[in-house]
C-alpha cells in the first residue's frame, strides 16, 4: 500500500506563509507530479511528506495512519535528491547497502536486494566503482537504486533529473517511467519542467505561490486549464493569450473581438460574461493554421522563424504589441518582417474572464 493523504496543510516560517491549505489524495501506485515555478512551495511540500520538516497546520496520513508527528525514519518512504547525495568514499555496492545495514537487515537479503536493483537499473557493472568514477546518469541511477532496495511504501523524488544534460534527461525520464510501471509503487515527483510532468504523471498538481491551482491528468490540464496561470504554464510552446472584448453573449457561445481584426465565436455554457467585458482568448501554437488571407484571417508580422525540419515555430506580432507563436507543419520559409495570414479555429480556442478563470473551451 502507498496511499498518502494531505489535509489542510499549511507551512509558515515566522510570519511568512509558504504553503496555504493544501489538500491532496495520492492513490496507491500513482505517479503524482508536483509542478510549478521556482519558489512555489513544491519542494517544501515534499519535505513535509518525507518527515524532514513539520507542517504548522493540517494532517499527513499514510495508508490511513496519521504520521504528521512521526519521524522520517519511521514513515517507510524513500527520497531521491537532486544532488544524488552519494557517499564519495564508498563503492556503489556500499552506497546501496548502507541504509539496509543501519536497520540490521541480514546480509543475504541485502545482497539479494542489491542484485535485483542493479539488474533493474542496469548498474551491475558499476557496483565496485566509486561515485567519482560514474557519469551523471549513472550516479542518478545509483541514487534511485538506493531508494529501490529499501522497498519503500512510496518514492519521493525532488527534481532528480535537473543535473543531467538534455539528451540524458530524456533517456533517464523514460527509464523512470518504465521503473514506475514495473514497481507499481506510489511516486511523488517534484519538477519545474512541465515537459517532465506531462510525460511522467498519472496526475499533475500545478502549484503557484504555495497554493494548488489545478489537479488533473496531463491532457485534462492541457485541454481544459482552469485559469490563465495553468494555461500559460502547461504546454510548450506556451499558450497564446490575447486580450479581447466581449461583443455578444448567446445561450451557448460568446462572440469576442480582439487585436488585428480578430473576431471569434467561442463555445460557452453558463457564463457570467456580458457585452463590453474584458476577457482573454487563448489558443495553443499547434492549433494555429496558415490562411489564404480571406475573411476571418488574422494578419501578423513575423519577428522570428525557427526552422525545425518538419515544422517551423513562427514568432509574430499582431497589431503592433500583441505577440503570437504558431507551430506550422511545414519547413520554414518565413523571414523577419514578412506578413503572415493565420487562421485560429474557434473550436480550439479557450476563453478566460477578467479574473483569469476559464469560461469556455473546445
Amino acid at each position: 500500500m502507498g496511499r498518502i493523504t494531505l489535509t489542510n496543510i499549511d507551512r509558515a516560517y515566522g510570519k511568512v506563509k509558504i504553503l496555504h491549505d493544501i489538500n491532496l489524495d495520492v492513490g496507491d501506485g500513482e505517479m503524482l507530479v508536483l509542478v510549478g515555478p521556482s519558489g512555489c512551495g513544491k519542494s517544501t511540500l515534499l519535505r513535509l511528506i518525507a518527515g524532514l520538516d513539520r507542517p504548522t497546520g493540517g494532517k499527513i496520513e499514510i495508508d490511513g495512519a496519521d504520521v504528521t508527528e512521526v519521524s522520517a525514519a519511521q514513515r517507510g518512504l524513500a527520497m531521491v535528491f537532486q544532488s544524488y547525495a552519494l557517499y564519495p568514499h564508498m563503492s556503489v555496492r556500499q552506497n546501496l547497502a548502507f541504509g539496509l545495514e543501519n536497520i540490521r537487515t541480514p546480509k543475504a537479503e541485502i545482497d539479494q536486494r542489491i542484485a535485483e536493483a542493479a539488474r533493474m537499473l542496469e548498474i551491475a557493472p558499476y557496483l565496485d566503482r566509486r561515485p567519482g568514477q560514474l557519469s551523471g546518469g549513472q550516479k542518478q541511477r545509483v541514487a534511485i537504486g538506493r531508494a529501490v532496495v529499501r522497498n519503500p511504501t512510496a518514492f519521493l523524488l525532488d527534481e532528480p533529473l535537473s543535473n543531467l544534460d538534455a539528451e540524458l534527461r530524456i533517456s533517464t525520464r523514460a527509464e523512470l517511467a518504465a521503473l514506475h510501471k514495473r514497481l507499481a509503487t506510489t511516486m511523488i515527483y517534484v519538477t519545474h519542467d512541465q515537459v517532465e510532468a506531462m510525460t511522467l504523471a498519472d496526475r499533475i498538481v500545478v502549484m503557484r505561490a504555495g497554493k494548488v491551482e489545478q489537479v488533473g491528468r496531463p491532457l485534462d490540464l492541457y485541454n481544459a486549464p482552469a485559469n490563465l496561470f495553468v494555461a500559460g504554464f502547461i504546454g510548450a510552446p506556451r499558450m497564446n493569450l490575447l486580450p479581447v472584448k466581449v461583443r455578444s453573449v448567446g445561450a451557448n457561445e460568446v462572440t469576442v473581438e480582439g487585436p488585428g481584426g480578430l473576431s471569434a465565436r467561442v463555445a460557452a455554457e453558463g457564463t457570467a460574461l456580458k457585452p463590453g467585458d474584458n476577457a482573454t482568448l487563448g489558443i495553443r501554437p499547434h492549433d494555429i493554421e496558415l490562411s489564404d488571407g480571406g475573411k476571418g484571417s488574422l494578419e501578423a508580422q513575423v519577428t522570428l522563424a525557427e526552422a525545425l525540419g518538419p515544422e517551423t515555430v513562427v514568432h509574430a506580432t499582431i497589431a503592433g504589441d500583441n505577440k503570437l507563436v504558431a507551430v506550422l507543419k511545414r519547413q520554414g520559409v518565413e523571414t523577419q518582417g514578412a506578413p503572415l495570414s493565420l487562421a485560429l479555429p474557434p473550436e480550439r480556442m479557450h476563453l478566460f474572464d477578467s479574473a483569469g478563470l476559464r469560461v469556455a473551451s473546445h
